[in-house]
């Protein structure tokens, strides 16, 4: 009802805005009056130039005379003409009845006459909008205000500075949620990025103490590896940070975001070495692969070499894929086709003599190395009686696994570490294998896996206590408690 009241009395505005001026009789000027003051004015003008009168006598008539002009001009009136008469009665006729009328069409046309209706629905319906950053800063401080030992409002409040650019800030969040809710890697790779940026972007001595503590509580934190890299970069040591800087590469998953920006880092310190590298196993992967049966090992290494071969037929300038296909061979016992491979090579790198010497240095000393036994060394010893532990991947394995997509790889070692963990449940009292589980786990980024894995280790050796502390060591470690 508001709404149409509102709408019926901006309509009325409108009607008096358009009558008014046509109910008022319009004013018809007559000549006479208006050209006699307009003669005065003219003799006035006469007379000063003939030096009848002076000028200030002459300014005082002609302002006199003016006034008198359009006091004439305004109350010298007639009344209007019939046809006037009717033309502006049938005017306002139609502005009262068509206005209205117009108006009211016009709305159920284009307007929303249950507009307010369906605002005071939306209103209950529609959650309310987020309040700005500056307000929720408000409110988080207030509160932290009244609750100083609430450690998980401070770290909620530190990365809000860090949005906002307020790093000094941050710092001092950052510090409170370490004291109130225990050191992670997390948090003090927190804490250091914060003071980092306080300094803009130099990494303070106080910074690079808590990245160091983060590296220690997880080796595998990935902005506390590059600020430590960092650091000595800036500290004048750039091939510590470049050798940091590598190594976050050849570790990184298949979808890090981060690479590019720790790409370019390495960029600034070591151009030759900046470009992609393909992602080996890590230990984890290595130590996971000892769950393959031997012919599992050996169908994959056996893929792995096939895929190097190929790649070396594409591209033959790999002096050191060259090298690594034919230790494989070596390893793999097939002398033809490590002969092959060696032909190859040499015709491929036939024209670097450089590359060429190396490969025939390297076959000479594999050559040397295979004669080395028989030239009188002692025989082998005899096999122990204790059951000997499936072999791991070999070095040749290791070598040859690089050449491996990261998809390959991932599926690889998920598969291994499934296996891995299908064994522990057959059997809990290996503490090795459940060492190896957990990090495989947070090597893969499956901490909720890892966690639950943790309970399963601690159940599995509750009755030895010594085991039981090797896994509560690890987990503490790896911040998998709370």
């Amino acid at each position: 009802m508001m709404l149409w009241f509102i709408l019926a009395l901006m309509t009325a505005v409108a009607i008096v805005a358009v009558l008014w001026p046509l109910a008022r009789r319009t004013p018809l000027r007559t000549g006479s009056d208006v050209a006699v003051y307009r003669d005065q004015l003219d003799e006035i003008e006469r007379d000063r130039a003939a030096g009848l009168i002076g000028e200030s006598e002459a300014e005082a008539a002609r302002v006199e005379v003016s006034r008198r002009l359009l006091a004439a001009a305004d109350a010298v009136t007639a009344a209007p003409k019939g046809d006037a008469v009717r033309r502006r009665r049938l005017a306002s006729l139609a502005a009262l009845i068509l206005l209205p009328l117009g108006a009211a069409g016009l709305y159920l046309q284009l307007g929303s006459p249950d507009l307010e209706r369906q605002t005071q629905a939306a209103q209950r319906e529609t959650p309310a909008e987020p309040r700005p950053m500056v307000e929720m800063v408000g409110r988080v401080e207030e509160h932290l205000a009244k609750n100083p030992e609430d450690g998980r409002g401070w770290e909620v409040l530190g990365a809000v500075y860090m949005q906002l650019g307020r790093y000094g800030e941050a710092a001092k969040a950052r510090r409170n949620a370490l004291r109130l809710l225990g050191p992670t890697a997390e948090r003090e790779s927190d804490l250091g990025e914060a003071l980092t940026g306080a300094q803009n972007g130099i990494v303070t001595a106080e910074a690079k103490e808590a990245f160091d503590r983060a590296a220690r509580l997880d080796s595998r934190e990935v902005r506390a590896r590059y600020f430590i890299g960092l650091a000595a970069e800036q500290d004048g040591r750039p091939q510590e940070a470049a050798t940091m800087w590598r190594a976050l590469l050849a570790e990184a998953p298949a979808d890090a975001s981060w690479t590019g920006f720790v790409r370019e880092s390495l960029m600034r310190v070591d151009p030759s070495g900046a470009a992609p590298q393909q992602r080996g196993p890590s230990a984890e992967d290595i130590a996971a692969a000892n769950q393959m049966s031997p012919e599992q090992r050996n169908e994959m290494v056996r893929g792995m070499v096939s895929r190097l071969a190929e790649r070396l037929k594409q591209d033959g300038s790999d002096v050191e894929g060259w090298q690594r296909l034919l230790r494989a061979y070596k390893v793999l016992g097939d002398a033809e086709q490590a002969r092959a491979a060696a032909g190859d090579a040499r015709r491929a790198l036939a024209g670097d003599p450089d590359k060429l010497r190396r490969l025939e240095e390297f076959i000479a000393h594999e050559a040397a190395a295979s004669a080395a036994p028989a030239a009188g060394a002692a025989p082998p010893p005899a096999p122990s009686a204790a059951p000997a532990s499936p072999p791991g991947p070999s070095a040749a394995d290791i070598a040859a696994a690089s050449e491996m997509s990261p998809e390959q790889q991932e599926t690889m070692i998920r598969g291994m570490v499934a296996r891995l963990a299908g064994r522990l449940q057959q059997d809990g009292s290996d503490v090795e294998g459940w060492l190896r589980l957990l990090r495989a786990y947070m090597v893969l980024g499956d901490r909720d896996l890892a966690r639950a894995a943790a309970g399963d280790a601690r159940r599995a050796l509750a009755s030895d206590p010594d085991k039981l502390r090797r896994v509560d060591d690890l987990i503490k470690g790896l911040g998998l408690e709370g």
